[in-house]
C-alpha cells in the first residue's frame, strides 16, 4: 500500500504541527494502521458519501494524539483520505481539528477526485 498527500493536506499538517508537536509520530501510526486496514471501521472511521466519485473517501474521526494528554482517541483531530483499492494507494486529502472546522471541505474532495 502506497500513500501520497495533496498539497493542501501538507499545509493543514504544517499548521497543526505547530500546535500539536507529536502529530508527526501520531500520523505515522495512523499510516501504519491504514496500510493494513484501509477501509472504514466504525466508530473510528466512516465512508463519506460522494456520488459521482470513482473512489472511496473515508473520514477518520478518532485519532490518538500524544500532545493532547488525557484524551486518547478523543483528540478531536479528523483525517480525510481517498482509498484507491485497485491501485493499493491512499491519498491524504485533509487534516483538521473539530474545534477549528465543523466538517470536511467537500469542494477540496470533489475538485481533486472527479
Amino acid at each position: 500500500m502506497t500513500s501520497d498527500e495533496l498539497p493542501d493536506f501538507k499545509k493543514d499538517f504544517k499548521s497543526l504541527l505547530k500546535k500539536y508537536r507529536t502529530l508527526n509520530d501520531d500520523l505515522e501510526i495512523v499510516k501504519k494502521v491504514l496500510e493494513i486496514i484501509p477501509d472504514e471501521r466504525p466508530p473510528f472511521s466512516f465512508r463519506i458519501d460522494n456520488p459521482g466519485l470513482k473512489t472511496c473517501i473515508i473520514k477518520v474521526k478518532k485519532i490518538a494524539c500524544k500532545a493532547i494528554k488525557g484524551r486518547g482517541v478523543n483528540s478531536g483531530l479528523r483525517l480525510i483520505y481517498a482509498h484507491f483499492q485497485e491501485e493499493q494507494r491512499i491519498t491524504f486529502i485533509e487534516l483538521y481539528h473539530k474545534n477549528d472546522k465543523e466538517n470536511e471541505d467537500r469542494q477540496r474532495i470533489t475538485g481533486n477526485f472527479k
